[in-house]
Parts: C-alpha cells; structure tokens; sequence
C-alpha cells in the first residue's frame, strides 16, 4: 500500500501543477492514503495563505477531482481509480508555528568572550 500512495501521490501533485482554476493557491500535496480495497482515498494537502484562501482552494480542488481522477486512471493501472477527497493537512503550519517558538525563546548565540581584554 505505501508503494501505490506514494505513486498516486506523485500522478496527483503533477496533475495539480496543470490545473488552471484561480481558486486554487500554493498546493503541496504532503501525503495520500488509499484503502486497501482501492476505492476511496484522501489526498492531504497544504496550503500556502490564510483561511479565505485556504478554503477556496479546498474548493477549487474538490472541483478539479474529476480531472485528477481521470489522470490517475490513465497513468496509474490499478484495479479500481480511488474516489479521491482532498484534505487540509496542518501538519506544516503546526511545524512553522513550531519553529517561531522555538526562535523566540532561543536568544541566539552567546558572545564570544573578547581576547582582546587583558584586565587581568
């Protein structure tokens, strides 16, 4: 199964990259997982932009399922094309948010001490 979502995976973020809808931002597809049986599967996504724009491009995907779904048929010969969703993955803002955290209480470098000083 790991074999068959990382390959529908890359059909996927390749087709998103043709896709023409203006509602539909900075998309990184971050993961997919396909049932067993091969009949449903959700494509986890990330989306650069607020809310409002996250949203429309959930929009705008969920439109565009059909053209994805026919590229994968094509380029993929699986038993069955998956009914694919598409789903806001938070993984990469959490990560982010993370990371500004951690910057903030990180203080940076210390000084090096300065040779220069013989008060001694």
């Amino acid at each position: 199964m790991r074999r068959v979502n990382e390959a529908v995976r890359g059909v996927v973020a390749e087709a998103l990259g043709e896709l023409q809808d203006p509602r539909i931002g900075l998309v990184t597809v971050t993961g997919v997982k396909i049932t067993p049986d091969l009949r449903e599967g959700k494509v986890y996504v990330s989306v650069l932009g607020n809310e409002k724009k996250r949203r429309a491009s959930l929009a705008g995907l969920e439109s565009a399922t059909g053209f994805v779904q026919a590229r994968l048929a094509r380029e993929l010969r699986l038993r069955r094309t998956p009914a694919l969703t598409f789903e806001y993955d938070p993984s990469v803002e959490h990560g982010v948010h993370m990371s500004k955290l951690i910057d903030e209480l990180d203080p940076g470098p210390a000084p090096e001490p300065n040779d220069d000083d013989d008060t001694a």
